[in-house]
């Protein structure tokens, strides 16, 4: 690590100097420019002297360039969120949002092997569901329906309710899940403007 941030430093000095060739820039107008000494930009320059973030700031203002581009940064890594899946009672849940509150969105999967006989429960809350593969068996109050792919529903919680797979094959589906009751609001169409009488 040691090793790669003095190479990334090393290497500082000649791009300072392509860059001012590039903008035909002079080392005293450079100067005059960031502030920085005539001798301190040649030293950084010829790699005499090491670049600190005092010296790099002004230069890569004066050129125009981020400091990323001034000490030629590696990209950054990955930019996805690796969210970690939770088993509880024999499903697996992948959490897809982080913040608190509001409303939270899940994927679900249930295996094949997680038969269970229903037990309906209720909590405060609001649920939507959208079936992405497999059969879903839901039991909501009465009613007792299997959703397939591509199907979805919505209920308060606080409705008895359970739901698992519908047959011998795994089943996964996403969940947004409001604590509060909050709902999910769709739209499908753009509002209609108003007219002016």
């Amino acid at each position: 690590m040691d090793n790669d941030l003095g190479h990334a430093l090393d290497a500082v000095g000649p791009r300072l100097r392509v860059l001012r060739r590039q903008r035909e820039t002079t080392l005293a107008e450079l100067s005059a420019a960031t502030g920085i000494s005539v001798s301190t930009l040649s030293r950084l320059e010829s790699g005499a002297r090491r670049p600190t973030l005092e010296l790099l700031l002004p230069l890569a203002r004066a050129h125009g360039v981020t400091l990323d581009e001034l000490v030629d940064a590696p990209p950054t890594g990955d930019p996805r969120i690796h969210l970690r899946p939770v088993t509880r009672h024999g499903m697996t849940m992948l959490p897809l949002t982080r913040r608190a509150g509001g409303i939270q969105a899940y994927k679900l999967v249930i295996p094949a092997t997680s038969r269970k006989e229903p037990d309906p429960k209720t909590h405060e809350g609001y649920e939507w569901l959208y079936v992405l593969n497999g059969r879903l068996r839901l039991i909501l109050g009465e009613h007792d329906v299997v959703l397939t792919p591509g199907e979805a529903a919505e209920f308060d919680t606080r409705v008895p309710h359970w739901f698992g797979t519908a047959d011998s094959e795994p089943v996964e589906f996403l969940s947004l899940f409001g604590k509060q009751g909050e709902r999910a609001h769709l739209r499908t169409a753009p509002e209609p403007k108003s007219r002016s009488v």
